[in-house]
């Protein structure tokens, strides 16, 4: 078994997982909520939407990670613009008036004051912000840039709203037990399946194309060019839905062989279904323990992969190749995740286990290891112990990577066989 990296608590069953292709954010499902978390930068629990009424059972986010679309057991589909899920949208303006100037950021939604800071005597030159965490203001004919840390100057905020999705779509009549979004973005077309079949566009929550079938769906995907969709149904089989057909209507009923609908058979329970991103290939997985490989064209099994259970999830992707290098490692470190939306609902002392130390708590620490190294004199001889500890420290783990690696070369150097001339 492989060792585990890190264990994400959370307060019921986990019933879906989906991450942001820019990796910045993680949405699960944990009953009848959504929890969405800050993934790459801090692991913070960001929001906890709560507006369907059953277990949620998909999630999927568009393909520039602007928005993101959850479906539960209550037949409903709900479209969530990234930016309304999180906590807050700001406006941040700064103004020069008598050679001082001030920075102000409001709530985009109410116009309410929620920061103020005053700078020099010069007027802001430029305006940014760091992570969430860190405002940047560099000031007129000045060589610096002031900082500051926008957690601490919160004067008011207002999170007692709840997000509301930007769509609700209800046409579905029993449980949802898929989804799919095009590409796009926020333009793209969401594919949901049901008893019915239902494709919507989710700039407007308009109804695109309902196709009834004759048996459960239970997994829906697009080819990449969006000309055909794929369902995977309770019966095994695969039905290829063209959607590029003359003379369609909004609603009809599913017939083989007729304006390019297909259906593939081999399987039993199709519960999942991907595309690879040239159109050309499709794998599907099954209650029946295999994941096969089609050719779109000729609906025809090339390969069948064996498993020791019914598969649930099969997906193609694109990886680097560094995920094969058994050296590799990952270049961002994963942060800890939280388990609470605000720190006074940690205080039964679980909360600080999650809470890292901030940037700014390690900035401090650090420079008061350099004030150690460069003026000992001022500190006490405790403090110069612990710094001379540390620098002790780092040179082993020096001088164990330099041993390491004269190891390593002396073993190559010896198994290296001889050439015979």
């Amino acid at each position: 078994q492989d060792q585990l990296q890190q264990k994400i608590v959370c307060p019921g069953v986990v019933t879906c997982l989906t991450t942001s292709l820019d990796g910045a954010f993680l949405a699960a499902g944990v009953a009848e909520a959504v929890y969405l978390w800050e993934q790459v930068c801090t692991g913070k629990l960001l929001v906890v939407l709560s507006r369907h009424y059953q277990d949620v059972t998909c999630l999927k986010f568009t393909d520039d990670s602007s928005h993101f679309v959850s479906a539960g057991k209550d037949n409903l589909a709900l479209v969530w613009s990234l930016c309304m899920a999180a906590p807050l949208e700001v406006v941040i303006s700064s103004d020069s008036v008598s050679q001082l100037w001030n920075c102000t950021v409001f709530d985009l939604h109410s116009g309410s004051s929620l920061l103020s800071y005053r700078g020099g005597n010069s007027a802001a030159r430029g305006l940014a912000v760091l992570r969430g965490e860190f405002l940047l203001s560099a000031q007129l004919g000045k060589n610096f840039i002031n900082v500051w840390e926008i957690q601490r100057k919160v004067v008011q905020l207002d999170i007692s709203h709840a997000p509301e999705p930007r769509h609700i779509l209800s046409r579905h009549s029993l449980p949802i037990t898929d989804l799919h979004c095009g590409h796009m973005g926020a333009q793209a077309r969401v594919a949901t399946s049901s008893l019915d079949r239902t494709v919507w566009e989710l700039s407007s929550g308009e109804l695109l194309l309902s196709v009834l079938f004759d048996v459960e769906i239970m997994s829906v995907t697009f080819d990449p060019s969006e000309y055909f969709l794929f369902c995977g149904g309770r019966d095994g089989n695969i039905l290829q839905v063209s959607l590029c057909g003359q003379g369609l209507t909004r609603e009809r009923s599913f017939q083989s062989d007729s304006e390019g609908n297909q259906v593939l058979k081999g399987h039993n329970l199709v519960t999942c279904l991907s595309v690879s991103m040239d159109g050309t290939l499709l794998v599907s997985g099954s209650h029946d323990e295999t994941v096969r490989l089609w050719d779109i064209q000729s609906r025809q099994s090339v390969r069948c992969l064996a498993h020791k259970g019914p598969v649930t999830n099969a997906v193609i992707m694109a990886v680097s190749a560094n995920m094969f290098l058994p050296d590799s490692r990952p270049a961002i470190p994963l942060p800890r995740f939280s388990r609470h939306l605000h720190a006074s609902e940690g205080s039964d002392g679980e909360a600080g286990e999650d809470e890292e130390e901030s940037y700014l708590q390690k900035a401090d620490r650090l420079y008061s290891l350099m004030r150690a190294v460069s003026d000992k004199s001022v500190l006490g001889d405790g403090e110069n112990t612990k710094v001379r500890v540390a620098e002790l420290e780092e040179e082993v783990q020096t001088l164990k990577k330099v041993n390491k690696d004269l190891f390593e070369f002396s073993s190559q150097l010896l198994t290296k066989p001889t050439e015979s001339h």
